[in-house]
C-alpha cells in the first residue's frame, strides 16, 4: 500500500443553504468567484500536485456538477437517495480511491499563499499520522467568525478547541471508515477516533483563507484574489 497521497476527493454534493438565492438554480460549487466557479478555483489547486485519480462526490443539483465536468479528469461518486455527508461520501467513494492515504477539499475556500495541498504533501509523516489537517490561524482568516475548531502542540497533534480553523483540506487515511457504523456521517467521527490514537496533526497555513460560504465571502474573496494579482 502507498503511503502518500496520490488520490482527492472533491466535497460538492451539499446544499449551500448559507447561500441562500445563489444556490437555489445551481450548486455551491458552481457559484462564481471572479468569473470562476468555486469548484475550478479548487481544482486549479489539485493538478498542481498531479494526484493519479480525483474524485467529486454529487447530490445537489448534481447533473449540473456532471455537465461542468464531463470531459475532465474527474470521476463522479453519486449519492442517492440521501446525502451522505462528509465522511460517508469519503467511504462511498473509495472503489474510486483506492486504498492509500486520500487528499479530501471542501470547494468552498479561495487561498492566498502556497498551495494547501503543497503545504499538507510537505508535512506528512505516514508513520506517525493518520490524518493531518490544514489548519488557519484566525488572524489569517477571511470572511470566517467563531473561535476556532483545534488546538495545536509542540508537536504537532491536534485537540479540540478554540484555535485554529479546519481549512477544509487534509490528508488521511482511510481505514477506520469501515468501524462507523452509519451511512450518513460527519469526518469529525473519523477525526476522533483517529485523536483517541494520537494520530491526528495539524500543520498551519502560512497564508491567507477565505471562507466561501456566503454571499458576503463572495465580496471578500473576490477582493483577496484582486489583492494577489495587484
Amino acid at each position: 500500500m502507498c503511503h502518500n497521497p496520490d488520490a482527492v476527493m472533491l466535497f460538492a454534493a451539499g446544499f449551500g443553504t448559507r447561500m441562500r438565492e445563489l444556490t437555489e438554480s445551481r450548486p455551491k460549487p458552481l457559484v462564481p468567484v471572479c468569473g470562476k466557479p468555486l469548484l475550478d478555483h479548487t481544482l486549479d489547486l489539485v493538478h498542481q500536485v498531479s494526484p493519479s485519480r480525483i474524485v467529486a462526490n454529487t447530490h445537489y443539483r448534481a447533473p449540473q456538477i456532471a455537465a461542468h465536468l464531463n470531459g475532465s479528469d474527474v470521476l463522479l461518486s453519486h449519492e442517492s437517495p440521501d446525502i451522505l455527508e462528509t465522511g460517508g461520501g469519503l467511504r462511498h467513494a473509495l472503489p474510486l480511491l483506492g486504498d492509500g492515504p486520500v487528499f479530501t477539499a471542501n470547494t468552498d475556500a479561495i487561498w492566498q499563499g502556497p498551495n494547501p495541498f503543497e503545504v499538507l504533501k510537505d508535512a506528512w509523516q505516514p508513520d506517525k499520522m493518520d490524518a493531518l489537517l490544514i489548519c488557519i490561524p484566525t488572524e489569517s482568516a477571511v470572511g470566517h467568525s467563531g473561535a476556532g475548531d483545534f488546538l495545536l502542540a509542540d508537536d504537532g497533534r491536534l485537540s479540540r478547541g478554540p484555535g485554529l480553523i479546519y481549512g477544509g483540506i487534509q490528508i488521511t487515511k482511510t481505514d477506520g471508515l469501515k468501524d462507523i457504523d452509519q451511512s450518513a456521517f460527519s469526518l469529525n467521527m473519523l477525526w476522533d477516533q483517529i485523536h483517541s490514537m494520537g494520530k491526528l496533526f495539524g500543520v498551519p497555513y502560512p497564508g491567507k483563507w477565505c471562507d466561501v460560504g456566503s454571499p458576503e465571502g463572495i465580496v471578500q474573496a473576490e477582493a483577496l484574489l484582486r489583492s494577489t494579482n495587484v
